[in-house]
């Protein structure tokens, strides 16, 4: 019985391992196993190694199926991993003075069939049937990885690959598996800011918004009364949603605004890897889609960000709307110095130097937080759904268009529908197939229950 013989040695660890549930080796032992153990010896012992910045190996628990070892020479070519020893006492090991440090070392994680090779990020942090996957899009570099955002009650807990062949495969960067963290950072921005103003609490939070609402329209407007134009620079960080509907709103009060898409982060150069897989250098999930947008709203291409600071730097605009979203401090010395020559008004997620700068500081949403559109390098729209609600009393970007729309014209806001701004979209010169191009996450394959019901 070839099951006997993986599990002679394997520790009984299910309820305290993080891989039960999903582990291979439980289904086939439920499955096929036997129910008593008919191996009387004392089990060979194996220690717990720490062999990479996130991974942790478990010999104890280890199969030999050398998945592992497999990725680290086909699959990255960094060939960290090797069998060491023979027979019942072999084990899967590091190369000396040689840890599993390659951007893509966590996804023998996701090869372990059992509990051996474990993320020290979710290390005892949930039991996975407890957690809903939804799938998204990496939002944090240009790849467009597809990917599951994992969460209960509200808390992200991790980031697994979500398998396309026309995209990522099977794989995901650990930059992309860990870079999330900022979404449930301390210091996220959680209510809006007014210059000059105390800081809103929590029990006037409606008052909050519609003043700091109806700040940033007269910051517009004003500007446009005084014969001065005005201009949005929109965060590559955003959706392609996000960006019609913001450039829609400003519009509407000039309708000679300036558009311009904010800076692109650069990191290095494109790395492919011997299994084929390239890690993008490009650290912004959505620069194409916010041009072709823009372009399309406004008729000619956006001024990219340093053509854009220049302008704001000889003080060519009255009033200008910047938006942030990063997952990390983005503004320059250049940026700061620009925008204290203008009256702003600020759309971010972090706190930065801007912050308290600003005519009116509007908290928004992550791309976790939202449903929306994204174009990566190759120039795929691939859509995506909102895992979690936003933090506390933050909004989309979407959604904060529509009430800035809302408040402007002193009638009633709607909530967003992402399906009828796709179709407002598509109705806009040179996107008239936007809707139609869209690849959005197919439903997974139905899993049937080993359960048997009986009609009573």
């Amino acid at each position: 019985s070839v099951m006997e013989y993986l599990l002679i040695n394997h520790p009984v660890d299910c309820p305290v391992c993080d891989q039960a549930g999903e582990c291979h080796l439980q289904d086939y032992a439920y499955q096929y196993g036997r129910a008593e153990s008919r191996f009387l010896e004392a089990k060979i012992k194996a220690p717990k190694k720490d062999i990479g910045e996130h991974v942790l190996l478990y010999s104890d628990r280890c199969i030999m199926c050398t998945r592992c070892v497999r990725f680290t020479r086909e699959v990255t070519g960094t060939g960290e991993l090797m069998v060491e020893g023979r027979g019942s006492t072999e084990q899967i090991d590091v190369f000396p003075g040689l840890a599993l440090d390659n951007e893509l070392a966590s996804n023998v994680i996701d090869l372990c069939p059992v509990g051996a090779l474990l993320d020290k990020d979710f290390l005892f942090q949930q039991r996975v049937w407890f957690l809903t996957k939804t799938p998204s899009i990496d939002g944090i570099t240009s790849s467009g990885d597809n990917i599951y955002v994992e969460h209960n009650e509200g808390t992200v807990h991790r980031i697994k690959p979500r398998i396309n062949d026309d995209v990522n495969g099977w794989w995901i960067t650990d930059e992309v598996r860990y870079g999330w963290h900022f979404v449930h950072s301390e210091n996220r921005l959680r209510m809006p800011l007014l210059r000059g103003e105390d800081e809103f609490d929590e029990m006037h939070a409606g008052d909050a918004w519609s003043q700091a609402l109806a700040s940033a329209n007269r910051t517009l407007s004003q500007a446009v009364s005084n014969g001065t134009s005005t201009a949005i620079m929109i965060s590559p960080m955003l959706t392609c949603e996000d960006a019609y509907l913001l450039g829609t709103w400003i519009r509407s009060i000039d309708p000679k605004a300036t558009f311009a898409v904010g800076p692109v982060p650069f990191h290095g150069e494109d790395k492919t890897f011997p299994g084929g897989f390239t890690m993008r250098a490009e650290k912004a999930p959505n620069a194409r889609g916010v041009r072709r947008v823009l372009n399309a709203l406004g008729g000619t291409p956006p001024l990219e960000a340093d053509a854009f600071i220049k302008a704001l730097d000889s003080e060519s605009f009255g009033a200008v709307v910047l938006c942030g979203n990063y997952p990390s401090d983005w503004v320059s010395v250049e940026i700061k110095d620009a925008a204290m020559k203008t009256p702003f008004v600020l759309i971010d997620t972090l706190p930065n130097v801007l912050t308290h700068a600003a005519e009116v500081v509007l908290p928004s949403a992550t791309w976790m937080e939202k449903s929306g559109t994204f174009e990566n390098v190759d120039g795929r729209l691939q859509g995506f759904l909102r895992a979690v609600d936003p933090v506390d009393y933050c909004k989309t970007e979407s959604q904060l268009a529509i009430d800035l729309l809302a408040s402007l014209e002193s009638g009633g806001s709607s909530s967003f529908d992402l399906e009828m701004v796709r179709s407002q979209i598509s109705s806009l010169e040179g996107l008239s197939g936007f809707a139609a191009d869209i690849n959005d996450p197919h439903e997974e394959d139905h899993v049937e229950s080993d359960m048997v019901y009986v009609d009573l």
